[in-house]
This record gives C-alpha cells, structure tokens and sequence, in this order.
C-alpha cells in the first residue's frame, strides 16, 4: 500500500477515502464497460477535497504541494489507473492559473472551488475575431475526463484578419460544447478521452490562455513548471499502478495451492527472486521522482527560481517513472503465469492501462533525447522546459 500520511490537508477524511478507493477496486471492470467513471464518484472526489487540492488559497483552495498531490494520485491509481488518471486533473488549476486574476475570481464565483478542468488541446483550430471574443469551432482528440468536467479548454489559433497569435486555449462551460464518445482502446479505457466538439461557441479573450505560459499567481505553487506538472501527475499513474500489480501477485500467493502439488507461488525461487527485483526497481524509480520535486519545490519555497538542470530532471525523472511503473505490470503478470493473462485478473487490466501511460506524448523519447542534450551543455528542443 502507498503510503499516506503525506496526502493533501484537503482530504477530508482519510477512511472515506480508503473506502472509497475499496469500491473503486471492485468497479474499476464495470469503469471499463461504462468508457468513463461516473459522475457520482466525481462527486466524491469532490466532497473528499480532492478537486480543491491545487485550487489557489485566495479562492478557498489549499495549494497543496507537487509531491502531496502526486502522492495522492498514486494512491487513487494503485486502486484504478483510469480513475488515478481522471483524478490527476484536478491539476486544472495550475493551467487555469493563467487566466487573468478577474477571469479566475469570475470562474471560482461561477462553478466553486471543486472545479473540475479537461481539455481537448489537438489539433488547435483557428479561431476568428469576432464582436464579443472568438469565434471557436473544431474538433479536439483526447478530453480526458470531460464527461464530469465543469469547464473545458480547447486548443485554438486566435486569428485578426490575416494575423495568427501563438496557440491558447478557450476555456467555456461544459453544456457549450458536445462530447462524442468515440474513445475505443487498449488501455485506460475509463478515462473517457473523447473528442470534443464546437460549432461557433464565442469565447471572450480574456477566457483564453497560452498553455503552461506564466501563471497570474506568485505562490510557490503557481511558479512551480507546469508542464512538468502536467507530466507528473499522468505519469504517477504508472507508479500507482505497479504498486497494485506487485499487490496482486503477493495476494494471489496467500494460501494458494497448485492443482499440480507444485509449490505456493510465494514458495517458488523464481517468482520471490523477481517480486524482490520489480519490488526494488519501482522503489528506486519513485524516490527519484519526489526526489526531483522536492528540489524544485525547495528552490521555490526558499523565494528562488529553480535553475533548468532541476526541471530537466523533473521531466527525465518523470518519464523514467513511467516507463519502470509499466514494465513492473507486465513483470508481474509474467510472475503471475496463465492466471493474469484472463480478463477477470486485474492484472490483464494493470498492464494494458500502463503501457497506455508511456505512449503519453509527454513520457516519449524525445524525453531522452532533450535531457541528453542539456547534460551534454547543448541547448534542448523548445517547450521542453
């Protein structure tokens, strides 16, 4: 079990959570049926504090820490990784925070400090200049949690005449855009990432923002990188997730016995030799993780800019993250022999949803590529920072 007495003051009560996360354990396959969680577990997120995390204080928020919010995604994953994943975009604050100060006290006055932000950023449409803001149309891939979200984003091009400005994204209610429920995959199939779409929604500009440009807000928290943030939080979810898997193995011995009159699976070299090797790499692979938080938040903390070497390593450690969280779950279907290739084995499902979590554009290769770069004193790609 993850451990939690690191999790947000948000959360208003630990039980409940456990309990909860105990149902969510039990529902996660009907989670899968159904193509998104439901709203009446969003609504107990909600309740439990978990949506109000990283709202900012001045609008009855906690602002919570990078790594206690990670540490509670982690937590929710272990029990589902579509459900961790929904979760972690309870980051919508930290996005939202570039809005101007007015438009955020309108938005927080509007829909209340559990505000719940997805957004479908791909591909950025072009957006006309019209009486009253701009004229947004399009279609978005990949609004992950947008069936319970409050508000949404969209990627748009603002256009004044013949002129583009750099790419923002248009923030309006949830009844003003439709959803088209089309997410069919391998994996986190509850995330419910479907297409968004809007036909002429007007969108004032001061509801519009460059996506990880500078927050309006001057708390730590709202200086920390926020697409390194962005990264985290998904990739965590891989994290949680082999936490489970390890779970599941260890489980599956308890008291079991072969048809054959073979050994336990907890008495059998091979399987304690590798539960021991994917037990001690996921360890590794997370201390570095909130290793590389820490020091960010540190520098920030103390009232300094964290230097690029330090958010390099929030992306590299994050990326890592990911990648060790997702083959622990196969290693530990592999452990667990024909028993968790079935459907009915959660870890069939554990190492669909992590593998899904490394194909996330932000856990690519190009990771490796850009840290490489910088620990060889060479300049990275732009937006990798």
């Amino acid at each position: 079990m993850t451990d939690t007495t690191s999790l947000p003051a948000s959360i208003r009560s630990q039980v409940e959570l456990e309990e909860l996360l105990q149902e969510i354990r039990a529902r996660r396959r009907e989670f899968e049926t159904l193509g998104h969680i439901p709203q009446e577990i969003i609504d107990r997120f909600k309740a439990l504090g978990i949506y109000r995390s990283l709202t900012p204080a001045r609008f009855g928020g906690v602002e919570c820490s990078p790594g206690e919010f990670c540490r509670l995604i982690e937590l929710i994953s272990e029990a589902d990784g579509s459900t961790g994943w929904v979760a972690s975009f309870a980051m919508g604050p930290i996005y939202l925070s570039a809005l101007p100060v007015a438009t955020q006290e309108k938005l927080y006055a509007s829909v209340g400090v559990d505000l719940v932000f997805a957004g479908g950023i791909f591909p950025p449409q072009k957006a006309p200049a019209v009486e009253g803001g701009l004229k947004v149309s399009g279609r978005w891939h990949f609004s992950s949690g947008s069936m319970g979200a409050d508000v949404v984003g969209v990627g748009v091009i603002p256009t004044h005449g013949n002129d583009a400005g750099l790419p923002r994204m248009a923030v309006m209610r949830r009844d003003q855009i439709r959803i088209e429920q089309n997410w069919d995959v391998m994996g986190l199939k509850a995330t419910g990432s479907n297409d968004l779409v809007a036909d002429g929604v007007v969108v004032p500009e001061d509801w519009t923002f460059v996506r990880g440009g500078a927050s309006a807000l001057e708390t730590p928290l709202f200086r920390y990188p926020s697409l390194a943030l962005a990264a985290q939080v998904l990739a965590v979810v891989a994290l949680g997730i082999g936490r489970g898997a390890i779970n599941e193995v260890l489980q599956m011995a308890e008291g079991r016995k072969s048809v054959t009159g073979a050994p336990n699976l907890g008495e059998r070299i091979y399987a304690q030799l590798e539960v021991a090797r994917i037990e001690a790499e996921l360890r590794a692979a997370r201390s570095w993780f909130y290793e590389a938080i820490d020091d960010v938040w540190q520098v920030l903390l103390a009232g300094g800019t964290p230097e690029d070497h330090l958010v390099s390593m929030l992306r590299l450690s994050t990326t890592h993250a990911a990648r060790v969280g997702a083959e622990v779950a196969r290693r530990a279907q592999m452990i667990s022999g024909m028993t968790g290739v079935y459907e009915n084995s959660p870890l069939a499902q554990q190492v669909r949803d992590a593998q899904m979590v490394t194909q996330h554009a932000f856990m690519g290769d190009i990771t490796y590529q850009n840290a490489g770069a910088m620990l060889f004193g060479l300049a990275p790609l732009p937006g990798y920072l």
